[in-house]
């Protein structure tokens, strides 16, 4: 199996963890914040959509799904549309609120679907392209994917334990 075949097959499996977890909540549920440093789970599913949309669209040099398609309309949050939600305060976080789950759900379908498709196009010597100098050591293609991918893994997991902890299951 390849890299880039493997990335795949992680990224569908957070994207199951998040549906499934979502399923089992009502809206009210889903934009709880059941501590203050523990994010909803609109917020953790929002933000990785957002963080994949971002992560790819800077790699294949496009505008974020975002913007292009419309998404900062649809959610309407009170937030500006270049807030740095991995920075987010709990303040902030608890403004990402939706009304409708299949928004959400259609916005992590959109960015993962765009994040399968990029790597659809990889070829293996392409993983280790600098991408970003403005680290030290300079950040691959691999290392950005890894930590993209990384991050919605890490997320749909935190899904879970929100879920269990807002509604005991």
């Amino acid at each position: 199996m390849k890299a880039a075949e493997l990335s795949m097959d992680i990224l569908e499996r957070a994207r199951e963890r998040f549906e499934e977890t979502l399923k089992q909540m009502t809206v009210a549920e889903a934009n709880t914040m059941p501590q203050p440093l523990i994010k909803s789970v609109t917020w953790l599913i929002w933000h990785t959509a957002r963080e994949l949309d971002y992560q790819i669209s800077g790699l294949n040099k496009s505008q974020p799904l975002w913007l292009s398609d419309g998404w900062t309309e649809r959610f309407a949050l009170a937030l500006p549309d270049d807030t740095e939600d991995w920075q987010h305060t709990p303040e902030e976080a608890a403004k990402v609120i939706v009304e409708d789950k299949q928004l959400l759900l259609d916005y992590l379908s959109a960015s993962v679907d765009f994040s399968l498709g990029y790597l659809k196009t990889l070829d293996e010597a392409s993983l280790s392209d600098i991408v970003d100098t403005s680290w030290t050591p300079a950040v691959t293609r691999q290392v950005r994917l890894v930590s993209a991918i990384d991050d919605a893994v890490m997320h749909s997991g935190q899904a879970v334990y929100t879920r269990r902890l807002v509604i005991g299951k």
